[in-house]
């Protein structure tokens, strides 16, 4: 933890948000309502087919992946938020929702990802929001856990979530290094 000038203690992590979306224009209609929310990426993943459950279906039949990483490190705490925005922000995105947006952090150690659905392996962090470690980082690679989701316990975001990962590192030694 590292203490804000007013005094009060935060936990500094990368935000990233991962999207789940039909075509390109909704795409770039989320990837610009997020970035006038926490500024310009810093990252962004590749597209991935997402095809390993149909529980979004509502959204559309043909479903894409994409991840964004916003510069700076951000107070950790602040995930309830991020979470009840997102859901905001796919209310405004047509009549019935068309894009899914789950914020989340990654550190050093760990990819934890924001919930509106209460489960056993979820922890209730308030507002409505419930959150997840959905996957670990150790011995030098992401694991994940019984419960994780398919997709990203195949690996298929491994890479840009070590990017993130590598700068959060670099983050923080540099933080240490000015105190």
């Amino acid at each position: 933890m590292e203490r804000n000038p007013d005094g009060t203690f935060f936990y500094p992590v990368k935000l990233v948000v991962g999207v789940l979306y039909p075509d390109e224009n909704l795409w770039r209609w989320t990837a610009g309502k997020l970035s006038g929310l926490w500024g310009a990426p810093e990252d962004m993943s590749p597209e991935f087919p997402f095809t390993v459950t149909d529980y979004y279906s509502d959204i559309s039949p043909v479903l894409f992946r994409r991840f964004l990483s916003f510069s700076g490190l951000r107070d950790g705490g602040e995930l309830p938020e991020w979470k009840r925005t997102a859901c905001r922000l796919e209310n405004e995105s047509g009549a019935q929702r068309t894009v899914n947006i789950d914020p989340g952090y990654v550190n050093g150690a760990r990819l934890v990802l924001a919930s509106t659905k209460d489960n056993a392996h979820r922890v209730y962090i308030g507002g409505g929001i419930h959150g997840e470690v959905t996957l670990r980082f150790r011995f030098k690679k992401w694991e994940p856990f019984d419960y994780t989701f398919p997709d990203f316990a195949e690996g298929l975001y491994d890479g840009f979530l070590s990017v993130v990962r590598k700068k959060w590192i670099r983050e923080m030694e540099s933080r240490r290094r000015e105190k």
